[in-house]
């Protein structure tokens, strides 16, 4: 789904919280384990000098893992420093820290199944494993968030929009990344624009799932009353994002409501999956009273455009 260019909510910043508590949990532990390790080499502070044996298993054991120093440098490198690094970088609002962040709840779970291997199962090796797993989940959220609220899209980077008069694209937009396609579509062909409003609530969190609700029912969301006249023009181009595998919501009602008024129209639809979604052109034909209608389908994640594929 997608983003209005309204930043009413933020998820990127819980998101950005939680990886950075993560981050200097971890990173803090793992300074003040290796930093113990290095004081005491035998183990005996943090009562693991019994476990020197189970090294024996590991390659090179008679050279690096006759005491904790080798242990200890290793968990300061891997687990501590690179944690507050990332915990830095995402204080500093860097995309790069929340990339980190991730990347390194995916090394503390390689770290504990190194652990898994040598020791028997325990409490502390598995209650780390799922903060890994945490960590590198909250991760790629972040960097999600990130690049959705950090998109953007300006009307006055298209300057032959509204050139020609007889032609006009309508959209609708969550993310912006139908806006764009728009945009485009109406300063390549010098057409009007007008933007479909929705009724409801469909931004930030709360909106993803009220409009999530409204995709899986196939239901019509209410919209504003449209503002143009649409038998003015000979040609429309109707762009809309796919929502649940389907039509979105306020664009179905917009066809229901532009139903005998659109004389010539294509489609471009924006969509998350790779699939074509001829299905969500199909049901605007239906609606709209026509047939056979061009469209184009386009594969955008997080602001990227991947893929666009002629339909008809």
């Amino acid at each position: 789904m997608e983003k209005s260019n309204e930043k009413t909510y933020s998820r990127y910043r819980p998101a950005r919280r939680a990886l950075l508590f993560w981050t200097i949990f971890i990173g803090i532990g793992a300074v003040a384990g290796s930093s113990v390790m290095l004081i005491d080499p035998s183990g005996g502070m943090m009562g693991m000098d019994a476990m020197l044996p189970y090294f024996q298993k590991l390659p090179f054991a008679e050279i690096v893992f006759q005491d904790y120093v080798f242990s200890g440098i290793s968990l300061l490198i891997v687990n501590g420093i690179s944690n507050l690094t990332a915990a830095a970088l995402l204080i500093a609002n860097k995309r790069i820290g929340a990339v980190l962040g991730g990347v390194f709840g995916i090394t503390l779970m390689l770290w504990i199944c190194i652990q898994f291997y040598m020791f028997p199962l325990n409490f502390m090796s598995t209650a780390y494993f799922i903060f890994g797993f945490i960590q590198a989940i909250t991760g790629y959220m972040t960097v999600v968030f990130y690049d959705q609220e950090h998109f953007t899209v300006s009307e006055s980077d298209y300057p032959n929009i509204g050139s020609d008069p007889t032609k006009l694209v309508v959209y609708f937009s969550r993310m912006g990344y139908t806006k764009k396609k728009a945009l485009e579509a109406a300063d390549r062909t010098g057409a009007e624009i007008y933007e479909v409003r929705a009724a409801e609530r469909t931004s930030g969190t709360l909106g993803f799932w009220w409009c999530g609700r409204y995709g899986m029912h196939r239901w019509a969301m209410p919209i504003e009353d449209i503002g143009v006249q649409l038998e003015k023009y000979d040609h429309v181009t109707v762009c809309s994002p796919v929502w649940v595998f389907n039509l979105c919501a306020p664009m179905r009602e917009f066809c229901k409501k532009a139903s005998g008024r659109i004389r010539s129209a294509d489609y471009i639809l924006v969509h998350h999956q790779k699939s074509l979604y001829a299905n969500a052109a199909d049901e605007m034909d239906r609606l709209l009273g026509l047939k056979d209608t061009p469209a184009v389908s386009v594969c955008c994640r997080e602001g990227r455009y991947l893929k666009q594929v002629r339909i008809r």
